[in-house]
């Protein structure tokens, strides 16, 4: 008798956490085109030879892990375009079926743009929708409808110039002062590209709860504004359940970006008590400021890290720039969100 061939290994990437797949029955079937749609459940299969930086898959946990080649990786389709790493979209992969998890997440699509400074993404190779008793499965499949509550939470709301310009660090170190404080702390992305690390560093310094966009069915937020805006309301909704007292909120990318940010700010407009601008390089600070009409309360990120940065950062703005990852700043940072908690009507 000729040798059992081995079954294939499945892993289940973080855009899954919202779902059941780990755990039911289901199926592998290939879909013509038009029937893909944004946030279908999709498994490739892992043609990447030589293991590199990004041949890493983010599980539902948050942990990382090494996929090989051949292993099987369930994901979503979706959109990325990072300014500074990646762009891509499920719309672009073609008749070879190739395509490439454009985060850690399992955030699929094809890979149409790549900055020369990252090593290779993960490369793999279109098997199929899951299917659940002959139905594809989406991420929205998996969100509770609940009642929509209306959120009137105060915010402290981290903005940035770019990806990677330290929101999520000074979104931690806000998180962490505000529970010295004795004070309920929920912590949320609205937009952004799918990555569970983000929100569970946040967790990690204290959040009494924490949500982003893949809660409510979206594996990033590049889509119509539309699309979008419920989905947010959801999302808002949840963090309304938690009766926080304060709302730490970051928008990934920037607002002129194609994330809807400006639509996630004008969303929590009436709520947000504390802007800190998280910055690349000090002229992005005023870019920023000029470009969106933004008068934040506090510049921070990349752009503070040194002295220098700092004193160009408030000769060109005339705003207060802190390095937050100083603890130096702290008792500065404890004043100015202790004056925007408690000003009138937040």
């Amino acid at each position: 008798m000729p040798a059992q061939q081995p079954e294939k290994r499945y892993f289940f990437s973080s855009v899954t956490r919202i779902s059941t797949l780990a755990e039911v029955e289901f199926a592998l079937q290939p879909l013509p085109r038009r029937r893909w749609g944004l946030g279908d459940y999709v498994a490739g299969e892992v043609t990447t030879k030589r293991p590199g930086p990004l041949s890493n898959i983010e599980l539902a946990s948050g942990r990382m892990v090494q996929v090989l080649e051949g292993d099987l990786v369930v994901g979503a389709w979706g959109v990325r375009k990072a300014t500074l790493e990646a762009v891509g979209d499920w719309r672009d992969v073609g008749r070879d079926r190739r395509m490439h998890s454009l985060t850690g997440a399992g955030l699929f699509g094809r890979c149409t743009s790549l900055s020369p400074l990252l090593p290779p993404l993960l490369q793999l190779k279109y098997r199929g929708h899951v299917q659940i008793r002959g139905v594809k499965a989406r991420m929205q499949d998996f969100v509770e409808v609940r009642p929509r509550l209306r959120f009137t939470t105060p915010v402290v709301l981290l903005v940035g110039s770019s990806m990677s310009a330290g929101k999520t660090t000074s979104a931690r170190i806000v998180t962490r002062l505000l529970k010295k404080q004795g004070l309920r702390v929920v912590a949320a992305k609205l937009t952004g590209a799918g990555r569970y690390r983000d929100i569970l560093s946040i967790q990690d310094a204290g959040a009494d709860a924490v949500f982003d966009f893949v809660d409510v069915g979206l594996p990033s937020t590049i889509c119509d504004k539309e699309a979008f805006v419920p989905v947010a309301r959801q999302l808002l909704s949840r963090l309304a359940e938690t009766r926080a007292d304060v709302a730490v909120i970051e928008v990934g990318a920037s607002p002129l970006e194609g994330y809807n940010v400006s639509s996630a700010i004008e969303m929590i407009h009436s709520n947000i008590c504390c802007t800190i601008l998280c910055a690349s390089d000090p002229y992005s600070v005023v870019g920023v400021m000029s470009a969106f009409n933004l008068r934040p309360d506090l510049a921070a990120g990349i752009a503070a890290s040194t002295g220098a940065g700092i004193e160009l950062i408030e000769r060109l703005s005339g705003l207060r720039a802190l390095n937050l990852v100083d603890e130096a700043s702290w008792p500065e940072l404890r004043r100015i969100l202790g004056r925007a908690l408690n000003k009138g009507g937040c």
